[in-house]
């Protein structure tokens, strides 16, 4: 009998090396299955008591081999980074498109304030000049730093400017928002308008005791205002009926809150809850109580040249979307629905969509 041949040879060695890993891999594959059983059996062991244990530290494990790996991982896939790359060395480059030394400046944020700040005394600075730079009333730094007289201040002085014109109160055992507005000389709904001011309940305006409160445009008890309220109280006149751009008063009695910009119109207030005018001829475009629930029954007239009226709180409503009205036609009755703490009307002139002081309009 000759030598095998190479070809023979080579067969029976792979022949012999798959039995082997037949042999091997039935081997380690009972052998994985007598493990997984036994693993099984002690996890359903006290109704899966060991079960979470070995779930949470499969997943630490997992973690674990993800940080270890991680940073070989990054390094193989982004062969730009370095372990220098992650620090940063030198002072960034910033680039411009100008040449030459480029001027930088401070812009003050014309957002308004809700905080009291603080403010130091300079040299030439008088009380006047300061009420003016903060947008506040000579009275309001006066009552609220007690100076005596506007002349009261130094250089150095330090000053406590409220956020706008009126008084800082804190709220005293017994006290109602109507209580502090009648101490203050203003309609409990100035208060309600400040939007900073908090209530232990919205819808009746509870306060708590030790609570900060603003009293917007409020008058400090027995002292002299340096400038008087407005005062409206002529019955409106009837007119024509398209748009002029010529605004009478929708209604007569006290203004009790003034255009300011958390406040886009103005408060008239009157305890008869009189009848509302449109202040010029156009369509009503809205009359109800739609979102937000804050305005209440509101009447909106669209006058056609760009202007429209918003007229709120109303107790009663007249009209309806759609119709046409003359200046000085009823369109409803002064009330308190909506966000309201007694009769009085919100009444609002807006151009090109914008609110504007309705005092520089109306007639």
């Amino acid at each position: 009998m000759g030598r095998p041949s190479l070809k023979e040879d080579l067969w029976q060695f792979f022949c012999c090396l798959a039995r082997y890993f037949r042999k091997k891999g039935f081997r380690s594959f009972h052998l994985f299955e007598s493990t997984k059983s036994k693993i099984a059996v002690v996890l359903y062991r006290q109704r899966g008591r060991y079960s979470r244990p070995f779930v949470h530290s499969g997943m630490m494990l997992l973690i674990v081999i993800g940080v270890a790996l991680g940073p070989v991982l990054i390094k193989e896939n982004f062969p730009g980074l370095s372990a220098s790359s992650w620090q940063q060395t030198e002072a960034p480059v910033v680039l411009s498109a100008t040449k030459g030394e480029v001027e930088t400046s401070t812009l003050e944020s014309i957002k308004p304030r809700s905080e009291t700040v603080e403010y130091t005394v300079k040299e030439g600075d008088t009380v006047s000049t300061i009420a003016e730079r903060f947008g506040v009333s000579i009275d309001t730094i006066r009552w609220e730093n007690n100076l005596k007289t506007v002349k009261s201040i130094k250089p150095d002085d330090k000053l406590r400017i409220l956020p706008v014109s009126g008084i800082a109160h804190k709220v005293q055992h017994g006290e109602t928002i109507y209580s502090i507005a009648k101490k203050y000389q203003v309609d409990a709904q100035v208060i309600v308008n400040w939007p900073y001011n908090s209530f232990a309940n919205d819808e009746t305006f509870a306060l708590a005791v030790g609570q900060p409160l603003l009293v917007p445009e409020g008058i400090m008890p027995k002292a002299v205002p340096t400038a008087p309220r407005p005062y409206y109280a002529e019955v409106p006149a009837a007119g024509t009926v398209t748009g002029t751009g010529q605004f009478v008063w929708p209604v007569g009695g006290n203004i009790t809150q003034r255009f300011v910009w958390y406040h886009p119109g103005i408060d008239i207030a009157n305890n008869s809850a009189p009848g509302v005018v449109a202040a010029d001829a156009g369509t009503v475009v809205m009359a109800g109580w739609p979102a937000p629930w804050s305005y209440g029954n509101r009447v909106l007239i669209d006058h056609g040249n760009g202007f429209s009226t918003l007229y709120a709180h109303l107790s009663a409503i007249y009209v309806s979307p759609g119709q046409t009205v003359s200046r000085g036609q009823s369109v409803g009755k002064m009330g308190s629905t909506g966000r309201s703490t007694g009769i009085h009307l919100h009444f609002e002139i807006r151009k090109g969509g914008a609110a504007v002081n309705p005092l520089s309009y109306l007639k």
